[in-house]
C-alpha cells in the first residue's frame, strides 16, 4: 500500500508544524517521567526518615501514583477526544509539576502519598491527548518514527532523573539541611522533589505553541469534525475486535507488570547488592539508557516503517513479539550475576531490546483505534499501563522481598522470580494476538483510504 492511497498531500499538519508539536510533547513526556520516578532514587533516605518498610515505600512509588488514575483517566479522554488537546495537556503538565513540588513538603507517609496522588493525578490527562494529537499529526506509516522520537522524551527523562537526580542529591546532600522562608528546614531528598518539580511551568506554557490538528480515521465522520461516542458503543467496538484488542492490553500488563516493577527497584538493588552510592548507580544508569534505548527506538521504528511499506499487516505486533521473546534470558539473568558490571551490561541489553517494541507497540494500538474513541481507548491502555505496573508491580516485587525471601539484601531474588513468571507469559500472549491485528490493521488502512 503507496503513501498515496493512505493520504492525501495537504490532509496532514505542515512537517515543521507536525515536528514542533512532537518535540514540545517530548519535552513534556520527559518531565512527565523525570516527576514520577525520580523518587525511585530516593529510596533509601525517605525511608530512614520516615521509618518505612520495602512494602510501604512500594504504595509511594505505585498505588499513591495510580490512585486517582482510575477514576480520572477515561473522563479526561472523553474530553479529549472532543476538546481542545493542547489545553488539557496544559493543564495537566502544571498540576503535576506543583504536585511534585508538594512532595518536597512532606514530612510523613501521608503526606507524600497524596502529593503522589496529585503526580498521578496531573498524568492520567497526558497520554491519551498526546497520543490522540501525534496520530493525526503524521501519516499512518510514519507513525512508528514519530513515536520513537515521543518516546525518546522517557527515555530522556529516565536518564536524566538518573544523571541531573544524582547531581543534585550529591551536591544538596554535601550543603546538607536547608532553611526555607515561611516552610523551614527541608532536608536533601526534599530539596529534589521541589527542582524537579519547577521545568514543569515552563512545559505548561509551550503547549499554546502546539497546533490542534484535524482529526481522522474515523469510523462513522469523515469531516474531521470531533464528536462524541456513547461509552457503550466504545465497549461494544472493542468487544467486537476483542481477538485484537484483549492480546494488546494482556501482553502489556503482563510486560510493564516486569519491566516497571525492575526499574523501580533497580537502584537499590545495587544499593543493597553492590554495595554503590544512589548518585554512582544514578550516573551509570542514566548514561546507559540514553545510550541503549535511542538505539532500541531507532531499530524498532526503521525496521516496523519497512516492514508496514512492504505490505506486512502485523509488522507491528509482530515486532513486538519478537522483542518480547528476546529480552526474556536477559530479564532474568541481570538480577541474579554476582558483578555489578555484568549486570549493568545485561541489563543494559536488555534495555535495548525492549525498546525495540516500544515504537511499534504504541502505533500498533494508535492505527487500529476509530479517531472518535482514540482518548478513551489510550486511557484504558494507560490504565492497565499505570495501575498494573507502577502500583503492582513495585508491589510484588516488595511483597517477594519481605514476606517470601524475609530480607532486603534478597531484592534481587525477588526480581528475577518476577522475570521467571511473567517473561515467558508476555511471549505468548503477544504471539497470540499477531494475526487478528493484521486483520484489524487491514481494515483500518481501508477506513483511512475511505476518508482521503
Amino acid at each position: 500500500m503507496t503513501e498515496t492511497v493512505l493520504h492525501k498531500e495537504g490532509d496532514w499538519p505542515a512537517p515543521a508544524r507536525a515536528y514542533w508539536g512532537l518535540t514540545v510533547l517530548t519535552i513534556a513526556l520527559m518531565v512527565a517521567t523525570l516527576d514520577r520516578s525520580i523518587i525511585s532514587l530516593l529510596v533509601e533516605p525517605i525511608k530512614a526518615d520516615l521509618n518505612l518498610s520495602d512494602t510501604q515505600f512500594s504504595l509511594l512509588t505505585g498505588f499513591a501514583f495510580v490512585f486517582f488514575y482510575a477514576f480520572l483517566g477515561l473522563p479526561i479522554a472523553r474530553l479529549a477526544d472532543v476538546k481542545s488537546r493542547r489545553v488539557i495537556i496544559g493543564i495537566g503538565v502544571a498540576f503535576w509539576s506543583f504536585a511534585t513540588m508538594l512532595c518536597g513538603l512532606a514530612s510523613n507517609f501521608w503526606h507524600l502519598f497524596w502529593a503522589r496522588v496529585g503526580v498521578g493525578a496531573g498524568e492520567s490527562s497526558f497520554a491519551p491527548a498526546t497520543f490522540s494529537i501525534i496520530t493525526d499529526s503524521f501519516p499512518p506509516e510514519k507513525l512508528p518514527r514519530a513515536f520513537a522520537i515521543n518516546s525518546l522524551g522517557f527515555i530522556a527523562g529516565a536518564g536524566i532523573s538518573n544523571l541531573a537526580g544524582g547531581a543534585i542529591i550529591a551536591a544538596i546532600t554535601a550543603v546538607g539541611v536547608i532553611n526555607l522562608p515561611f516552610i523551614g528546614d527541608l532536608k536533601p531528598w526534599q530539596m529534589t522533589f521541589i527542582i524537579v518539580g519547577l521545568p514543569g511551568f515552563v512545559v505548561a506554557a509551550m503547549m499554546a505553541t502546539v497546533e490542534e490538528p484535524k482529526r481522522k480515521g474515523q469510523l462513522k465522520q469523515s469531516d474531521g469534525k470531533a464528536k462524541a461516542l456513547p461509552v457503550k458503543e466504545i465497549f461494544s467496538y472493542l468487544h467486537q475486535e476483542r481477538r485484537t484488542y484483549a492480546p494488546m492490553f494482556m501482553s502489556l500488563a503482563v510486560k510493564v507488570l516486569l519491566s516497571y516493577g525492575a526499574v523501580l527497584w533497580l537502584p537499590a538493588l545495587f544499593i543493597r547488592t553492590y554495595g554503590w552510592t544512589a548518585p554512582q548507580i544514578a550516573y551509570v544508569l542514566g548514561i546507559l539508557s540514553l545510550i541503549t534505548a535511542p538505539l532500541g527506538l531507532w531499530l524498532g521504528s526503521f525496521i516496523s516503517e519497512r516492514w508496514a511499506k512492504a505490505g506486512r499487516n502485523d509488522a507491528y505486533m509482530r515486532l513486538v513479539l519478537y522483542a518480547s521473546i528476546g529480552l526474556m534470558p536477559f530479564a532474568i539473568a541481570y538480577p541474579l550475576v554476582d558483578n555489578a558490571w555484568l549486570a549493568i551490561v545485561l541489563y543494559g541489553v536488555n534495555t535495548f531490546i525492549a525498546s525495540i517494541g516500544i515504537a511499534p507497540g504504541n502505533a500498533a494500538l494508535q492505527v487500529v483505534t476509530p479517531a472518535e474513541m482514540r482518548g478513551q481507548v489510550r486511557a484504558l491502555y494507560q490504565f492497565v499501563f499505570n495501575v498494573v505496573g507502577y502500583a503492582a508491580g513495585p508491589l510484588i516485587i516488595a511483597l517477594f522481598t519481605d514476606y517470601l525471601f524475609g530480607a532486603e539484601d534478597q531484592l534481587r531474588y525477588s526480581m528475577a522470580l518476577l522475570a521467571i513468571i511473567l517473561a515467558p507469559t508476555a511471549c505468548f500472549v503477544t504471539w497470540i494476538g499477531v494475526k487478528p491485528y493484521g486483520e484489524s490493521y487491514a481494515r483500518a488502512m481501508a477506513r483511512y483510504a475511505a476518508q482521503g
